[in-house]
């Protein structure tokens, strides 16, 4: 396929795509794909679990008739495609899975058939994915019917208020990548996470309400709405903190909440965090956890106003390049079997220690660590279990330019 019926192709979307419809996607994108060289295409996307791509119908009529097309992550070829981020064909060369990617947040697999899917085509093609990760994110915002494609069961209303509050579950950049998960998906309460990334500096927040009902949940969204504002007025750790302590006493009385608040230099790797009696971070480095490396002496929780003199003072370390940084809440480690057995510190290390040894990227290792969660309880988590992984892996670029600034200024401390 010539470079300019690429363009054509690609440019056809995008100008089609601005007023589509949610249902439309998936023949937008097929018609594109033929115009590239293949003959057909679907569009997978994962369920909100990441258990199985469900494929979204072509047709209104086909949605019965498709109802029931999916494909396992964890076992077809196109489930590889997604966890691995990297096109998948099959032997004959006839049917290739593309994944679905937004900046680094996978959103599921374009499959395409033909007999002459060449280089070229391919090309055009995972081109075309791209774009139609893009067209589903964006159509996701404002769309029901995209949105119930990716649940296999209804929502609860905590849950419902929850999942409206927060980020994608990954973001990154070429110097650092930040994954999250968060279970039970559909019934989740007082459980909550965010990350955001400014020009040198990525954000984090893991927090835990206590109890598990709607105000679980308004407590949650409450201090995640506290947390942004203050950021976004260049407030320090300690005053966003407060403010969430403060928010929580005046609004949401009675409901205390444990923290984890911390920001990350992309550029040095230093690392500030405040821990309000929540567990400690976990650091991973060549591999292999450091025990005890960000164990510091814990603050009291947020919502009972035991900040308001006296801030929480932040801790500080120095990450190496390839570091991990693990954030999780107490349901993870307090996570019992049908038969009474913890899931338990050690196995969450062990469990990070595979992922890490199988060079999986930080989305993938959250992905499988949180279905041995779920395996470990018989599927029925009884609590909220949040993980957040963060990679830094700064380019030579960044270092370069770290080293530069540093000598200039005389060092870093």
């Amino acid at each position: 396929m010539a470079a300019d019926d690429t363009t054509r192709a690609l440019g056809h979307v995008l100008d089609e795509g601005h007023l589509a419809r949610a249902d439309e996607l998936p023949r937008l994108i097929e018609r594109a794909a033929r115009a590239a060289g293949a003959e057909t295409a679907r569009l997978y996307v994962a369920d909100l679990q990441q258990i199985r791509l469900v494929a979204l119908p072509r047709l209104p009529q086909d949605v019965i008739a498709e109802e029931q097309e999916t494909m396992d992550i964890d076992s077809s070829l196109a489930g590889l495609a997604y966890r691995t981020q990297k096109t998948q064909r099959t032997r004959d060369g006839t049917v290739a899975h593309l994944p679905m990617i937004d900046g680094v947040e996978r959103v599921g697999v374009l499959r395409v058939t033909g007999p002459r899917l060449g280089a070229e085509t391919l090309r055009a093609c995972e081109h075309l994915a791209d774009l139609a990760a893009l067209l589903v994110v964006a159509k996701s915002l404002h769309s029901d019917s995209l949105i119930t494609r990716e649940r296999s069961q209804p929502m609860s209303v905590q849950a419902e208020l929850v999942w409206a509050f927060l980020p994608p579950r990954t973001i990154g950049t070429r110097d650092v990548t930040s994954s999250a998960v968060l279970e039970p998906a559909y019934e989740i309460g007082g459980d909550a996470f965010d990350h955001s990334l400014t020009e040198h500096t990525l954000h984090l927040t893991l927090l835990d309400a206590m109890g598990h009902d709607l105000a679980s949940g308004g407590a949650s969204a409450a201090a995640l709405a506290t947390c942004r504002s203050t950021r976004r007025s260049g407030a320090a750790l300690p005053d966003i903190a407060t403010a969430i302590d403060d928010v929580l006493g005046a609004w949401i009385p009675d409901r205390l909440m444990t923290a984890v608040i911390a920001q990350l230099d992309t550029r040095t790797g230093r690392l500030s965090w405040i821990n309000c009696a929540h567990p400690p971070p976990l650091l991973i480095r060549d591999g292999r956890i450091l025990p005890d490396a960000l164990h510091r002496t814990s603050q009291l929780p947020l919502g009972f106003g035991f900040h308001a003199k006296e801030p929480p003072t932040p801790h500080q370390e120095r990450l190496q390049p390839g570091d991990r940084i693990l954030l999780y809440s107490d349901g993870v480690t307090e996570a019992r079997s049908p038969t009474g057995d913890l899931f338990g510190e050690q196995r969450l290390t062990d469990a990070v220690i595979r992922s890490a040894a199988a060079g999986d990227p930080a989305p993938e290792s959250l992905r499988r660590l949180i279905q041995s969660l779920r395996a470990h309880q018989n599927h029925r988590l009884r609590d909220d279990a949040t993980l957040l992984l963060v990679e830094w892996h700064p380019t030579a670029a960044t270092q370069g330019e770290t080293r530069g600034a540093n000598g200039r200024a005389g060092g870093s401390g």
